[in-house]
């Protein structure tokens, strides 16, 4: 399974959002070089995101993103959604029923079972962690430092 840098950059750009004080915005493009994107790419990406419900749009010249939803509330999976959509990552393509010549194409695939339950598993895992959980993770001792240098940052780039 291969997923799309997207979902991850999406990912940090929500933590970046989440670590803003209320009545805070931030810049799509200075989060865009913050995390070294293209800023037309990341647009793209700040459109499924706000499609989606999980950050909000503010227009204008004091404009920006924040979050939608209570950090707590956006696990990591409902953002792999807002970017990569619904899809399994399985498909059956009928080798099965080629190999052994069958005539029931519904019903002949070995693999199916197996790759819907791990499908199930991941899943299970990506909605298991939040925004929050993260942020969590983001704040243990072993990132203090550069957090503390990405919280000036902040300062810096906010908009009120």
């Amino acid at each position: 399974m291969h997923m799309k840098p997207g979902v991850e950059q999406s990912v940090y750009a929500i933590l970046l959002l989440n670590m803003l004080p209320d009545k805070t915005v931030l810049p799509g493009e200075a989060v865009s070089r913050q995390l070294g994107t293209s800023p037309t790419y990341f647009q793209k990406l700040l459109r499924k995101l706000v499609s989606a419900g999980l950050i909000t749009s503010i227009p204008g010249v004091k404009g920006g993103f924040k979050l939608a939803k209570k950090p707590e509330d956006i696990c990591v999976f409902d953002v792999y959604l807002a970017i990569e959509g619904q899809q399994s990552i399985y498909s059956p393509s009928g080798v099965l029923v080629d190999l052994l010549e069958l005539e029931d194409r519904e019903r002949c695939c070995l693999l199916t079972d197996l790759m819907e339950e791990a499908e199930t598993a991941w899943k299970t895992v990506m909605q298991r962690e939040t925004i929050a959980s993260l942020s969590e993770k983001m704040n243990e001792e072993r990132f203090q430092v550069k957090t503390a240098v990405l919280q000036n940052w902040l300062k810096e780039k906010m908009v009120l």
